[in-house]
C-alpha cells in the first residue's frame, strides 16, 4: 500500500509540473534598454512542440492517480469490514424450564369441622346448644329467676299507695315464692345448664380438633408436594448450569476461532497487490524504474 501510496504521488507531482511547464508558456520576451543596458523583463516560454503528448500524459497522470486511489480505498474498506465484523454465535444458549407452581390444598375452616360430624351428633348439638342457651338467659345475671330471687329478699311485707288525696292507703304483700326453694330451683336448672353446656362445649371441642387435625395433615401433605417441586426444580436448575457453561465455552472457543480467522483475513487482505490495468502499466513502470 506504502508504494502505491508513492506512485499516487508521483503522478500528481509530475502532472502538477506539467501543467505548471504550460501554464508559464507566453507569446514573447520583453526586453527595456536602460543606459544602453538591455534588461530582459518577461523571458520568453514557448509551448513545447509535445504540448499534445503532455496534455494526454497529465490525462494519463491523474487517471493513474485515480486508479491507484479507488484501490486503495477499496483494499482499506475490506480492511475496515474485516475489522468490524460482528459475529454471531449460530447455536442459541439453552433455556430455563420454569415450572408452575403446584396446586396445593387450602385449609379447611370451622365449618368444614361441623360438617364431619354425622346427622344424629349435629341434631345433638342443636339441640343441647338451644337448651343450654335458654336455660341460660334464664338464671343469669338478667335472668327472670335472678331477678326474682333478688327481688323477694328485698320485698317489703307492706306498702303504702295514695288512693285519695292526704291519705296513704296499705297494700299487703303476699308472697307466694320461697326464698329457699327459689334457691333449690336455681340449683337444680344450673346443674341441668352445666349438663347441657358441658355437650355444647365437647361438640365445639370436637370440631375444634377435627379442624386442626385436617389443616395440620394438609399442611404436611402442601409440604410434601413443595419439597417435591423444589427437588424437580433443583434438578432442572443443576442441568440448566451444567448446559449453559458447556454452551458458553463452546460459544467462547467459537468466537476466539472467528476472532483468529478475522486477523488472518487481516494480513492476507493487508499482503494483496494492486492488479495493475494495463492501460495504467506504462506509467507504473515509469516510476518503478525511477524508485529502482
Amino acid at each position: 500500500m506504502s508504494q502505491a501510496q508513492s506512485i499516487s504521488n508521483l503522478c500528481n507531482q509530475r502532472a502538477v509540473a506539467i501543467k505548471d511547464r504550460l501554464a508559464s508558456s507566453n507569446n514573447c520576451s520583453k526586453t527595456v534598454k536602460v543606459d544602453k543596458t538591455d534588461y530582459v523583463t518577461q523571458e520568453a516560454v514557448i509551448l513545447p512542440v509535445n504540448t499534445p503528448d503532455l496534455l494526454v500524459e497529465i490525462g494519463m497522470l491523474y487517471a493513474c492517480q485515480a486508479f491507484l486511489m479507488e484501490a486503495l480505498k477499496s483494499k482499506e474498506k475490506e480492511m475496515t469490514n474485516l475489522r468490524i465484523q460482528m459475529f454471531q454465535y449460530p447455536i442459541d444458549a439453552p433455556q430455563r424450564e420454569i415450572l408452575e407452581e403446584p396446586d396445593t390444598l387450602p385449609l379447611v375452616d370451622e365449618q368444614w369441622g361441623w360438617d364431619q360430624l354425622s346427622d344424629s351428633e349435629y341434631s345433638e348439638y342443636l339441640e343441647v346448644e338451644a337448651y343450654a342457651s335458654h336455660i341460660g338467659q334464664f338464671i343469669h345475671k338478667k335472668g327472670k329467676l335472678t331477678e326474682l330471687r333478688e327481688e323477694l329478699v328485698r320485698m317489703p311485707s307492706i306498702e303504702w299507695m295514695t288512693i285519695k288525696d292526704g291519705e296513704k292507703t296499705p297494700v299487703i304483700i303476699t308472697k307466694h315464692h320461697d326464698k329457699d326453694k327459689l334457691d333449690m330451683m336455681h340449683e337444680k336448672i344450673s346443674g341441668k345448664h352445666r349438663e347441657y353446656e358441658q355437650r355444647v362445649n365437647y361438640y365445639k371441642a370436637k370440631v375444634k380438633n377435627l379442624v386442626s387435625d385436617e389443616n395440620a395433615r394438609i399442611q404436611k401433605e402442601n409440604a410434601d408436594i413443595w419439597n417435591d417441586f423444589n427437588s424437580i426444580q433443583d434438578a432442572i436448575n443443576s442441568e440448566y448450569q451444567t448446559n449453559y457453561k458447556a454452551w458458553l465455552n463452546n460459544r467462547n472457543e467459537w468466537l476466539a476461532q472467528k476472532e483468529a480467522e478475522r486477523e488472518q483475513a487481516i494480513k492476507d487482505t493487508a499482503q494483496l497487490r494492486i492488479v495493475v490495468d494495463g492501460r495504467f502499466q506504462s506509467v507504473i513502470d515509469m516510476f518503478m524504474k525511477k524508485e529502482d
